[in-house]
């Protein structure tokens, strides 16, 4: 895709974006907090042909948490993290010293999702069958357009998450998730959820 394709399509996409969070300077890759732009490939690159994004997430440092908030794929020095959650996924791009690592979370898979508030940073907690995904967000995000996300990913969810079986077990790598209550599922307001793993809660806290 030429500069010209990748601008006039990043300016397309954010006229008819229902979020403020998309603008055509970040999608084409002309906007970040460093010299040099957050990512090795504009984000629009990264969009199927007839895709397009609600809302846009970033962060500077931390990145993405895969499995645990420690096991972070984060991004380097020079570059940032970019979220693109679409009508069917949530896209996490982390700029790295020579590539973008692309993570995909199709939303038909997810099996639970919610957010936490910080000091330093607010977390996006995205749940599926086999993994937990952890996108830390900037400070900079307000508590309204995180609890927007989450419910726009609620929205999309699948009635059965892959791996989830008939009987409507949740599995978590390889084995059943025991959920202690339906008031424990996150929620927009950012109540957790408790699961169980080998008998043991999976940490999800700060």
């Amino acid at each position: 895709m030429t500069d010209r394709a990748t601008d006039d399509r990043a300016q397309t996409l954010a006229e008819i974006a229902p979020n403020e969070t998309v603008t055509a300077p970040l999608l084409s890759g002309a906007e970040g907090r460093f010299s040099t732009p957050p990512l090795h490939e504009p984000p629009v690159a990264y969009l199927e042909p007839a895709e397009s994004p609600a809302y846009v997430l970033s962060n500077a440092k931390r990145g993405v948490g895969l499995g645990s908030k420690r096991n972070t794929v984060s991004p380097s020095r020079d570059h940032e993290t970019v979220m693109l959650v679409t009508g069917r996924r949530t896209l996490c791009l982390v700029g790295q010293a020579s590539t973008d690592q692309v993570i995909e979370i199709p939303h038909e898979d997810v099996a639970a999702v919610g957010y936490r508030t910080g000091l330093r940073a607010h977390r996006l907690t995205v749940k599926t069958p086999r993994h937990i995904y952890h996108c830390w967000v900037t400070r900079r995000a307000d508590e309204d357009l995180l609890a927007a996300v989450t419910e726009f990913v609620e929205d999309r969810q699948g009635e059965t998450p892959e791996s989830v079986g008939a009987d409507g077990t949740v599995m978590y790598r390889g084995l059943p998730v025991q959920q202690r209550s339906e008031s424990d599922e996150p929620t927009p307001t950012g109540e957790k959820q408790t699961v169980m793993y080998r008998g043991l809660p999976v940490d999800d806290s700060e």
